[in-house]
This record gives C-alpha cells, sequence and structure tokens, in this order.
C-alpha cells in the first residue's frame, strides 16, 4: 500500500517530511522517494493533501475505568450539588432492582454555593440501592448508605481519609487508600466479566477514531490485561498496550521470573505503578509545607525501586505535589546504582507542582516526566486556589531542562483524546478563557513528540515505534490537515479521518 498526495510527517530529524509512504504487511517499506515500484501491485491511497503522522500513545491511562465510565452517570461539568445529585436521581430511576449505580466525575470545589457531598443527599434520591461515585480525580469516593452498609471490614485503612461528622460517623467521602480499597473491595467486584469485556470493546472504537494506536495503562491492579488477552485472542485487540502491574506484586514477578517486555507485539507486560501522595483535587498531595497524604515515603519507595530492579522492571511513581516529587526523584537518584546499569526507564507521573531545583534533576537522572497537558487547563483554577506562587504544571520548564515529556490522558479523568492535549500544552487552554501560564507552553513538535515519541521510548520500542521509517510498525494517523502548518489557533479544527495499526485500516478505511 503507497500513501501519496499528502504530507507524511515522519516525527524523524533525519527526513522530518516525505511526500509519499510505503507500507509492506504490518510494516512501513519506504518514505521518500516511494513509488509503484517497491511493492507487487500496490494499494494507492489518495491522500487528498492530507497529513499522515505516526500513531498517537496515550502514556498514562485507566483504560478499563474510562470504558466502564461510557456506561455510567457522568458528572463532569456540574456547578451544583443539586445538579450533580438530579444526575444520579435520573440514573436511579433507569437502573434495574438490586443493581448499582456507579458514575465519575465529580468535583465539588466547582460547586458553588460550596456545599460538602454526603451520603445523606444521595439517600434522598436512592432508597436502598447502593451508589458509588469517583471523584474527577479517582482519589475520593462519594457513596450513599446503602453503600456503605456493603463494606466488609473496617473503612479505616493506612494512606486513607474517611471523612466524617460531628458525632463521628462516616459522611459518605472516603479519600486515597480507604476510596481505593472500597472501590476494589466492594464496587469492582459487582461488575462482571462480560460486562467488562464489553466495555472495552466499545472502548476501542472510541481510542481508534481519536488516532490511538497504543497506550500505557494504569489498570493493571484490576487484572485489565486478562481482558486485553482475551481480545487478543479473537484478534479484536486495535492498539498496542504497555501494560502497568501493582509494584506490590513485584515478588511475585520475581519468583516467576517475569520480567518487563513479556508479551507480544499488541500486549506486554511493562511497569510497576506506585502511589506516593494524593491529588490537588482531593487536597491530599503532598506538600512540602506538610500538608497532603504520604502514601510511599521515600525510603520505602527506595526499597520497591531496588526490588524492582532486581525483577527487571522499570517503575512508574505517581507524584502531585512537590514534596512527593522530591521524595520520588530522590529514591531514584539513591537507587542508581541498582537500575541505572540495567538501562531500566523509570517516570513520573503528573510531576504536577516542583521545586524550582528539582526541575534539572528529571533530566540528570534520566527521569522521564509522564505528563497530561490536558490537567493544566482542567485544574486552572484549583491550582491557583491551593498552589499560588507554586511551580505547576512547568511543561516549558521541564523541556528547557532537558527532561523527556511523555503526554497522556489519565482518562477518565480527562478524556481519551490526543488531540485535545495536543492543543492544551500548546494553547494552555481549551475553553474560551486566555491561555493559563503561557510561558510554560509547548510548541506543536514537542507536544507530538510527547504523543508519539517518547512514550514509544519508554516501552523500548524506539526502534519499531514512535516515527514513520522503513522498518518501523506501520501505526499511523491521518488527519484532515497538517497540525505543523496551521496556526496554532486552528489546532482545534484539526480532525482524524483515519487510523491504521500494524497495516491494517482499524478506522475509517480509505477512500475518503
Amino acid at each position: 500500500m503507497i500513501l501519496e498526495n499528502g504530507v507524511v510527517r515522519t516525527l524523524d530529524s533525519s527526513l522530518p517530511v516525505a511526500r509519499a509512504l510505503a507500507v509492506a504487511g504490518e510494516r512501513v517499506a519506504g518514505g521518500v522517494g516511494t513509488h509503484e515500484t517497491a511493492l507487487a501491485s500496490p494499494e494507492v491511497v489518495d491522500l487528498g493533501g492530507r497529513c499522515v503522522l505516526p500513531g498517537f500513545n496515550d502514556s498514562h491511562v485507566h483504560f478499563l475505568h474510562w470504558a466502564l465510565a461510557q456506561r455510567q452517570v457522568r458528572l463532569e461539568g456540574t456547578r451544583t450539588l443539586e445538579e450533580a445529585v438530579a444526575r444520579v436521581a435520573d440514573a436511579v430511576a433507569a437502573a434495574p432492582s438490586g443493581s448499582w449505580v456507579r458514575g465519575s466525575g465529580w468535583r465539588d470545589e466547582e460547586w458553588s454555593p460550596g456545599r460538602a457531598p454526603t451520603r445523606a443527599v444521595l439517600d434522598d434520591v436512592s432508597g436502598d440501592l447502593p451508589v458509588a461515585l469517583s471523584a474527577k480525580d479517582g482519589h475520593s469516593l462519594w457513596l450513599n448508605s446503602a453503600a456503605l452498609a456493603r463494606a466488609d471490614g473496617p473503612l479505616d485503612v493506612d494512606g486513607g481519609v474517611v471523612e466524617r461528622d460531628e458525632r463521628g460517623e462516616p459522611t459518605g467521602i472516603l479519600r486515597e487508600e480507604a476510596a481505593w480499597r472500597f472501590r476494589s473491595e466492594v464496587v469492582f467486584p459487582q461488575i462482571g466479566e462480560e460486562e467488562r469485556v464489553a466495555a472495552v470493546r466499545d472502548a476501542l472504537k472510541v481510542a481508534a477514531a481519536r488516532g490511538v494506536t497504543a497506550i500505557h495503562d494504569k489498570d493493571g491492579w484490576v487484572a485489565v490485561h486478562a481482558i486485553f488477552q482475551r481480545l487478543r485472542r479473537d484478534d479484536a485487540l486495535t492498539l498496542r498496550v504497555w501494560q502497568s502491574l501493582p509494584a506490590d506484586q513485584v515478588e511475585h514477578l520475581a519468583a516467576l521470573r517475569l520480567a518487563s517486555g513479556l508479551g507480544d507485539d499488541f500486549l506486554r507486560l511493562g511497569y510497576l505503578k506506585v502511589f506516593m501522595d494524593g491529588t490537588l483535587g482531593s487536597q491530599t498531595a503532598l506538600m512540602r509545607d506538610g500538608s497532603g497524604v504520604e502514601i510511599t515515603s521515600r525510603e520505602q519507595l527506595a526499597d520497591i525501586v531496588r526490588r524492582a530492579a532486581a525483577a527487571r522492571f522499570p517503575v512508574a511513581v505517581h507524584a502531585i505535589g512537590d514534596a512527593a516529587n522530591r521524595n520520588a526523584l530522590d529514591a531514584f537518584d539513591e537507587t542508581r546504582d541498582a537500575w541505572q546499569p540495567l538501562g531500566l526507564r523509570h517516570r513520573i507521573e503528573h510531576a504536577q507542582c516542583l521545586a524550582e531545583e528539582d526541575v534539572p534533576r528529571f533530566a540528570r537522572l534520566a527521569i522521564a516526566a509522564s505528563v497530561q497537558f490536558t490537567h493544566a487547563p482542567s485544574d486552572r483554577d484549583l491550582a491557583d486556589r491551593y498552589w499560588p506562587g507554586r511551580l505547576a504544571y512547568a511543561w516549558r520548564s521541564l523541556a528547557d531542562a532537558d527532561a523527556l515529556l511523555a503526554n497522556g490522558s489519565d482518562a477518565p479523568v480527562e478524556e481519551l483524546d490526543p488531540l485535545a492535549g495536543i492543543r492544551a500544552g500548546v494553547l494552555r487552554t481549551l475553553d474560551e478563557r486566555p491561555a493559563w501560564h503561557p510561558e510554560q507552553a509547548v510548541t506543536v513538535e514537542e507536544a507530538l513528540a510527547a504523543t508519539c515519541v517518547a512514550p514509544a521510548w519508554l516501552a523500548g520500542d524506539e526502534r519499531r515505534r514512535g516515527r514513520l521509517l522503513p522498518g518501523f510498525l506501520a501505526d499511523l494517523v491521518v488527519l484532515d490537515r497538517d497540525p505543523l502548518a496551521c496556526p496554532p489557533d486552528e489546532l482545534a479544527d484539526v480532525h482524524v479521518v483515519a487510523t491504521l495499526v500494524g497495516g491494517r485500516w482499524v478506522h475509517n478505511p480509505p477512500p475518503w
């Protein structure tokens, strides 16, 4: 197959633009100078002036949770407690008897007038039907009394927060480890396997329509890899998965002698996930002023990194607050003797609030900043309220310090939409408001590299994916126009036309 009559952006500095692209089987066969004799009886695809880029790679997505969220009550954008409860009431009315009502996306800091979510207001509209609603940041859970009654054991756990009223009774809000424990032990088990598989099948179609050809998944703790394996056996997995696993499983992995990279071109064991702290939205990010929740200490992370190195696994560390990021960098620094000789590619997830003196340490230690460009415009009001004067969402500062930036969505926290992420990184706004801290914007070229090239490097695939060069896997996206040629304020008009994975069209095959 030859794609011609358009612009091919290879994202390789040696040959950045090609006039045509040849694909043979699952791989790129050639670029500049490609002509019909390169292949036997090739199919010729007329791009009609469109633009071809390497496929988008979301480097931070909770794919199963995002897939399930498409089928749940959505609370994003609610401006009052009453509006959120009204949406829940509608979902309760439509729910079958004996089921749960699940939802996500609430953010009470945005409600006006400010009113705290409680189980009592949910009880008024839900009766005996259990209701479990994840906050937008995923680190808090809002439950009604019927859901709380399903708890098997105490709500209080180390690293968790159980909000209580003046009588000492739970208000219905759980945060951090308390929320995760309840979600994994009470809420998630009632979702059947067939519902999970069906949700992921539908979500794969959405991802393909948005040009996503690969992901770094964060849902290893709920065994989403088993769903991906099932779809892979059915030849229905339409993107490549670099799968996380919980760090507390490192000893089991080592005992089985399973190492990072095990799998095939579509599904591989990737890395271990660790949480240092909470989030901005839940006010649990660990800050240098002593506020927040510490989930993993510097000493604990150093021990995890050493054990992970012995098992040949890189580590991805969730760190939001400036203290959490410093602790993570310190732990990586003091364990370099264990992991650097192995070439393990560690990363800090989010890196949202940093001390200025810690910014250069990312490049010096070769620790990638796995960030989410869409978080900056989404969190701007909260950051101004809780982190005034602090260095936050500092993508430009990290890039100027030669840190490797890998971009993801953190879906379902934000939407899995790479083009929106690219716009957020470049424009620092996704609505009608002016750019927020425009001095921290990245260029279109940098945003594309963070979305296509850097994630492939993190997965050890820099010689197979992320660029459109001969011998590389033929994963690409066709856009209706060239994002590198249009003015930045027209980036919102760029749309995905088609998506190719391994030489196979997975969304909207030609002709167009």
